[in-house]
C-alpha cells in the first residue's frame, strides 16, 4: 500500500504507545511484586551481585565464570518463578507484555514488516476503499434469478457456480476471475460475494475500483518523499499489500484514465502477483474485443491466460429493480 506520512506516522504512534502501556504496566507490577514479596527483590539484588562479580571473573581469565554464572542465574530464575506462584500469581507476571509477540510492538523482523503491520496496513485500506459498506448485507444466497431469463439466466447461473468454486478451492487452488458483460448485470455484486465470504474466513481481500486503483499507483510512482530512508510511500515495496493480500479484486476496469502509465501500471500488477500466485478478480462493462483493443495485447495475454471468464448479460438489474417498486 501506498502509505502517506501521515498514515505511516499514525501507526507507528500506535506501536510506540502500545510499547508505554506495556512499559508502564510492568513497572507498575514490577513495585507490587517488589513490595508484597521482599524475598523477591532481595533474589533480583543478588541476580545483579553476581553478574557483577562473575563478570570481574571472567575479564580477569576465569574460563568457567561464565557456565557458573548461568547456572547460579537459572536457579535464581526458578526461585523467583516460585515465589510469583506460591504469591498467587503466573509465573510469566513480570515478563514483558505485547500485543504482537513476534515483533515485540516494533512493527518490523528483521527489518522486514511484520504480520501486524500488514495487517493495519490493510486496515487503511479497508476504510480508503470503502469495502465493509460495499459487502453489507450481501451473499451468494441474496443473489436472485428474476432478474435473468434464456441465455442471460444460464450465464448468470454458471458465473455463480464458478464463484462459489473460486471461494470453495481458494486455499488451495491459484485461480483469478473475469467478471465481464453489460452494465447492471451483477458484476460488482458476484465480486462482493467471494469478498465477503472470503473475509469470514479470515483471508486478507482489498478492494479498489479500478480508478482508485489506478489513481493510488499514479500517488506512489510521482509523490515520492524527497527523503531516501522513507519507504512507505513507494507501492513497489515488496511487502505492500496491493501485491501481497491473498485477493485483489478490480471493480469497474476500464473506467479510469487510460495512458501509458496505465497500461505499465496494470501490466506490472497483473505480473508481479501471478509471480506471487496471489488472486485477482477483475469485473469490467468492457467486451473482450474492447479489452484487448484498449490494454494491448499483453495485457489481454496475460487475462486470457491467467483468467476464468464469466460473462454476464442482460438488462441493467438497478433499473429494472428501480421500476418495479
Amino acid at each position: 500500500m501506498a502509505l502517506n506520512n501521515a498514515q505511516y506516522e499514525k501507526i507507528k504512534r500506535e506501536y510506540d504507545n502500545d510499547r508505554l502501556t506495556s512499559r508502564m504496566l510492568l513497572d507498575k507490577r514490577t513495585e507490587y511484586v517488589n513490595s508484597h514479596i521482599p524475598e523477591y527483590k532481595a533474589l533480583s539484588d543478588k541476580l545483579a551481585e553476581l553478574s557483577l562479580e562473575y563478570t570481574k571473573k571472567s575479564l580477569s581469565g576465569d574460563k568457567t565464570a561464565i557456565s557458573s554464572f548461568s547456572k547460579l542465574a537459572e536457579d535464581i530464575r526458578r526461585q523467583k518463578e516460585e515465589l510469583l506462584i506460591i504469591a498467587g500469581l503466573d509465573r510469566d507476571y513480570l515478563k514483558p507484555i505485547y500485543k504482537c509477540p513476534d515483533c515485540k510492538d516494533t512493527g518490523f523482523i528483521d527489518g522486514r514488516k511484520c504480520h501486524c503491520f500488514k495487517d493495519k496496513e490493510i486496515a487503511l485500506l479497508y476504510d480508503q476503499s470503502n469495502i465493509q459498506t460495499i459487502l453489507k448485507d450481501v451473499s451468494f444466497d441474496r443473489m436472485s434469478e428474476k432478474y435473468y431469463s434464456g441465455d442471460d439466466l444460464n450465464r448468470f447461473k454458471e458465473s455463480k457456480q464458478k464463484a462459489i468454486g473460486f471461494v470453495n478451492n481458494f486455499k488451495s487452488d491459484y485461480q483469478n476471475l473475469l467478471l465481464y458483460g453489460t452494465v447492471g448485470t451483477g458484476k460488482s455484486l458476484l465480486s462482493s460475494c467471494v469478498a465477503s465470504e472470503l473475509l469470514k474466513e479470515g483471508h486478507s481481500v482489498i478492494y479498489f475500483s479500478s480508478s482508485m486503483l489506478i489513481d493510488t499507483l499514479a500517488k506512489a510512482a510521482f509523490d515520492r518523499p524527497s527523503s531516501r530512508n522513507d519507504r512507505f510511500n513507494d507501492v513497489s515495496d515488496e511487502n505492500s499489500p496491493i501485491y501481497d493480500c491473498e485477493l485483489l479484486i478490480i471493480d469497474d476496469l476500464g473506467t479510469e484514465i487510460t495512458n501509458n502509465f496505465t497500461i505499465a501500471a496494470l501490466f506490472s500488477l497483473l505480473n508481479e502477483r501471478a509471480l506471487r500466485k496471489k488472486s485477482i478478480i477483475i469485473s469490467t462493462n468492457l467486451s473482450l474485443e474492447e479489452l484487448q483493443e484498449r490494454y494491448t495485447d499483453r495485457i489481454f495475454s496475460r487475462l486470457t491466460g491467467d483468467f476464468t471468464f464469466c460473462r454476464l448479460s442482460g438488462p441493467d438489474i438497478r433499473i429494472v429493480s428501480k421500476l418495479a417498486n
